[in-house]
């Protein structure tokens, strides 16, 4: 699958700050293999929220767009995570206080740095979106909405890649900074970036055709991205919420869906005289 001109030359220009001397010690050394493993994985974990994200815009989509859709937008999620690597002094001010508000709130952190103020914008943008999907469940009038199947599909490609820009820089700025904080190693950073978004490439289809040919899933994932939006807040203000305390609950969720899938299915495989 072929990146657009512009993703190959901003990585041709993220490894112009990564000399081979520096790249062969690392080759052999075990410290920086097990540290390129764990921001894998890392990366991954981050990754799946934008993933979930894409792929509800883009089952809104005419089918013949959803495929572009989809990799444009992770196209420009590593853009942006390379973007945001070749200015690695300017990224890790992020995290430097801007400005605070003068109150106390008990444990609550009223000093804010960009990070800080990006998550929030970040989150409730989430949470704005994720609770409009919702309510046009609930509404009996045809609309253009995920879960809506009587309607025709009326989203707006540009609409859809806006707002996909829009969440791909809030988890860009989060993965990277979760990618510094894991090793002082370049060359370690733009590898795990790299690979995380390809393994984003081949799940993206998949995932996004199984999530709408499961309507019950579309919801899960709905209220997924409506916990992430309350935990990006919390965090633009805070107060870390552990992510893995969501992802556990989350696959138990899917886990019982997909048990109550199968029962449905097999209760109906059955003849009526059985």
């Amino acid at each position: 699958m072929d990146f657009p001109l512009s993703t190959l030359e901003l990585t041709q220009s993220c490894l112009t700050f990564v000399r081979m001397d520096s790249i062969a010690p690392l080759l052999t050394d075990p410290a920086a293999w097990a540290a390129l493993l764990t921001l894998i994985a890392l990366e991954v974990v981050l990754g799946v929220d934008n993933l979930i994200f894409i792929s509800i815009l883009s089952n809104k989509l005419p089918e013949g767009q959803r495929q572009r859709a989809r990799r444009i937008g992770i196209s420009l999620a590593l853009i942006m995570r390379l973007g945001l690597l070749s200015t690695l002094a300017w990224i890790v001010h992020l995290t430097e206080p801007v400005f605070a508000l003068p109150w106390t709130i008990g444990a609550i952190d009223l000093s804010f740095s960009w990070r800080d103020l990006i998550l929030i914008a970040g989150g409730l943008f989430l949470l704005w979106k994720a609770t409009k999907e919702i309510h046009g469940t609930m509404d009996p009038k045809p609309s253009d909405d995920v879960l809506d199947k009587r309607g025709a599909v009326a989203s707006n490609f540009g609409a859809a890649i806006v707002q996909i820009i829009i969440l791909d820089l809030v988890f860009s700025v989060d993965s990277i900074l979760t990618a510094v904080g894991m090793t002082d190693q370049l060359p370690i950073m733009v590898a795990a970036v790299v690979i995380t978004v390809g393994i984003m490439l081949v799940a993206a289809d998949p995932l996004a055709n199984f999530i709408h040919n499961n309507p019950s899933l579309v919801m899960l994932a709905l209220g997924f991205l409506l916990m992430i939006g309350m935990v990006l807040v919390a965090d633009g203000f805070g107060t870390h919420i552990p992510k893995g305390y969501i992802y556990t609950a989350m696959a138990f969720s899917v886990g019982v869906e997909i048990l109550n899938m199968v029962a449905r299915r097999a209760g109906n495989g059955k003849s009526p005289g059985h």
